[in-house]
């Protein structure tokens, strides 16, 4: 049983998603790693940093290695970070002269970020397209209902007369501007970790760069110079996604408040009470309030996390290990509920006479 509801046997029903989780997990994580370590022989074998046989040597290992993870499990308690066992078993499976070649002129975080950013960049492309599907729910919405009255509310009390068109306005427009988020930081987000020991990748010498932007290209990553103690492109992501986040809790919000007053909105779907069989709870709008002062929280620890001492912190690194994934996978899993309850919407707004 996991302690964590995003993978819970039955939380995960609420709060998971198993696109998200998919993206995530230590099998993607460890695909992600060798993927490195393959790249890396390519480009330091283009570069005559290392022999073209031993380059391939390790492509061709690492298209077939499956490392033991209770191994990995037992170096990272002892190491602090995965890599060191995960590299003595990949030069272990390798062999000969071409082991000497495995991960050469690299450290862990290297692998570690490089692997986080391969793995965060096609999540960010589901959610790009998450999030334009429900704006086009809400378009169709508001197409069918919006010319619909509601009661305004301000600061929880009866205001004046609106449209069903004003209030799902304030629901779609944000999705909008947070998926331009989205791409404008895809477009230079998304960039290579590579600096060696201490950031200055200096077993590589007068190829450093060389070497870099070969890897970059491998990986279809941007070429950036190391950033290994610069983690504002992580905060930065956390934020849009906690903005996300936070915009699909207002509907949420909404949504509860529109079900709680009763004559405005119709649902389908619903959860039932264990007490009162007569009761309909909307439970994806309740959810994806908590969603969104979850990842708030998140989002101070990742603030948090952007305090490396000099060149590389562990207790810094290990915290945004801890935070970011779950930030992560509750944005997937409000993503996915906000188009399951705006799917769900049967009728909004009262209806004329």
């Amino acid at each position: 049983m996991s302690v964590l509801a995003f993978e819970h046997p039955y939380l995960s029903g609420l709060v998971g998603d198993e696109e998200t989780r998919r993206l995530l997990s230590v099998e993607a994580e460890i695909e992600a790693m060798l993927a490195f370590e393959d790249a890396l022989a390519s480009a330091e074998a283009n570069a005559g940093v290392i022999p073209t046989q031993a380059a391939q040597t390790i492509s061709a290992a690492c298209k077939t290695f499956v490392p033991d993870l209770e191994g990995l499990r037992a170096g990272t308690g002892v190491d602090g970070v995965v890599v060191p066992e995960l590299v003595r078993q990949l030069r272990q499976a390798v062999g000969g002269d071409a082991a000497q070649y495995v991960h050469f002129g690299a450290t862990s975080q290297d692998v570690i970020d490089t692997a986080l950013v391969l793995r965060l960049k096609p999540i960010c492309g589901v959610f790009k397209e998450r999030l334009f599907a429900i704006e086009k729910t809400f378009e169709e919405m508001d197409r069918v209902f919006g010319d619909r009255p509601l009661m305004g509310h301000t600061r929880m009390q009866p205001a004046i007369p609106v449209t069903v068109s004003d209030r799902v306005r304030a629901w779609r427009e944000p999705l909008a501007r947070h998926r331009q988020r989205l791409e404008s930081f895809s477009m230079s987000g998304f960039v290579l970790q590579f600096g060696g020991a201490a950031g200055t990748l200096e077993k590589l010498a007068g190829k450093a760069d060389v070497v870099r932007q070969g890897l970059a290209i491998e990986l279809s990553l941007g070429d950036a110079p190391q950033w290994q103690s610069q983690r504002d492109r992580l905060v930065e992501l956390a934020g849009i996604l906690t903005m996300a986040s936070g915009s699909l809790g207002k509907f949420g919000q909404d949504v509860a408040l529109l079900a709680q007053m009763g004559g405005e909105i119709e649902l389908a779907g619903g959860g039932g009470s264990s007490a009162m069989a007569h009761k309909q709870n909307p439970v994806a709008a309740e959810v994806l309030v908590a969603l969104a002062r979850f990842n708030a929280v998140q989002l101070s620890a990742m603030q948090q996390s952007m305090v490396h001492e000099q060149e590389r912190s562990g207790a810094a690194w290990t915290l945004e290990w801890l935070v970011l994934p779950s930030l992560v996978m509750a944005t997937g899993a409000a993503l996915r509920l906000a188009a399951e309850l705006a799917a769900n919407v049967r009728s909004l707004g009262r209806p004329s006479n």
